[in-house]
């Protein structure tokens, strides 16, 4: 099994962990962003949609890192169950979270970073009012993890007591911006 990342990549850094924890061997391939190298035609081959990670499991070409997690957490059934548990409505929980981080804390710690400072390194130009606006999805996100998210008595999402594929894939993220300087000051976290 081969994983394609570059580790300054959230998703990406989920995978590898979540591969390195659970005892899971595979192949890492690097794929540098700054060196464009998403976009060339041989990765496009793996992910038509040029982005990192990817995983390559014999001839099932998989993108996107939750899919990538959901199926990791299936394949190796040595891998301890607070992961991804078998129940369906835990499961359907799960999968609440890692939607809802898509579309919040992900999208605005992407556009943050992007606009703030990595982005002359991707050719995206810098916009520091686009980067003021994305910081604000991130404030109301966080707010949202510790309002509604942290419930009950347990350390992690959804008052858990163990972490989930949800719990590694938001705390990537999170600490991407902790990493870059990049949490708002006004943030909790």
């Amino acid at each position: 099994m081969k994983i394609y990342a570059d580790r300054v990549s959230g998703p990406a850094r989920a995978v590898l962990i979540y591969c390195k924890v659970n005892g899971i061997e595979f192949e890492e391939v690097e794929v540098n962003m700054f060196k464009r190298e998403q976009l060339a035609p041989e990765f496009k081959k793996i992910n038509p949609m040029k982005k990192v990670p990817a995983m390559v499991d014999g001839e099932l070409k998989l993108f996107e890192s939750h899919s990538i997690l959901m199926y990791l957490a299936c394949k190796f059934p040595g891998v301890a169950p607070h992961w991804y548990p078998a129940d369906p409505s835990e499961r359907a929980k799960i999968h609440s979270v890692l939607d809802w981080h898509q579309a919040n804390l992900y999208h605005g710690t992407v556009e943050c970073v992007l606009k703030r400072t990595l982005g002359s390194l991707l050719g995206v130009p810098l916009n520091p009012q686009a980067a003021a606006k994305a910081e604000k999805v991130v404030l109301s996100s966080l707010f949202e993890i510790e309002t509604a998210l942290l419930e009950g008595s347990g350390r992690f999402l959804l008052g858990r007591s163990e972490p989930s594929i949800a719990d590694l894939s938001l705390v990537c993220v999170v600490m991407h911006l902790q990493v870059r300087g990049h949490v708002p000051p006004s943030s909790t976290c």
